[in-house]
């Protein structure tokens, strides 16, 4: 949940139309989907550094995009926290209470590995999709744009993935 910072002395309070019990709600609900993402990021590397099999070289080029586009991804949302005010949450124990993707025990097989980051894409999208209500409520279109943007990516990449798993 986002906190309320103090005022740095002598910076006016933030008036960017949005009211502050808006943005705290707004800025709350990015950091389950910074969480999300993070979780995401890191469940994907791991899965590229250790994918085996005879799907081995196409899945490695894949989850190394797929993380590539996550990582540059964290940037964004921890800034657009920022500028709503807040601080963006950070820290594994953080990321772990709050996000909805549970971590992986052991390495999976390939198509486990696929599956999991299926579930993952398409739960970052149902946190994105209860964040948008609130942001588009308050006018907040750098925030509405954003996840947006985020939601249509999870899906796309759902989709890419849930295509190698069906006969």
């Amino acid at each position: 949940m986002a906190s309320k910072p103090a005022a740095p002395s002598g910076a006016p309070p933030i008036d960017i139309g949005i009211p502050e019990a808006q943005r705290l709600q707004i800025a709350a609900g990015l950091g389950q989907v910074l969480a999300d993402s993070t979780v995401l990021y890191a469940k994907t590397h791991g899965f590229h550094w250790n994918v085996t099999g005879p799907m081995f070289n196409t899945l490695h080029l894949m989850f190394m995009e797929q993380y590539t586009e996550l990582w540059m991804a964290l940037d964004a949302i921890a800034e657009r926290i920022r500028a709503l005010g807040c601080p963006a949450p950070y820290g594994g124990a953080t990321y772990a209470g709050i996000s909805s993707i549970p971590e992986t025990e052991g390495v999976p097989g390939a198509l486990a590995m696929v599956r999991e980051l299926v579930e993952g894409h398409e739960a970052v999208a149902r946190t994105i999709r209860s964040v948008f209500a609130t942001a588009d409520g308050a006018n907040d279109q750098p925030t509405a744009d954003l996840l947006t943007q985020r939601l249509q990516i999870h899906e796309k990449t759902a989709w890419m993935l849930r295509s190698l798993l069906e006969v």
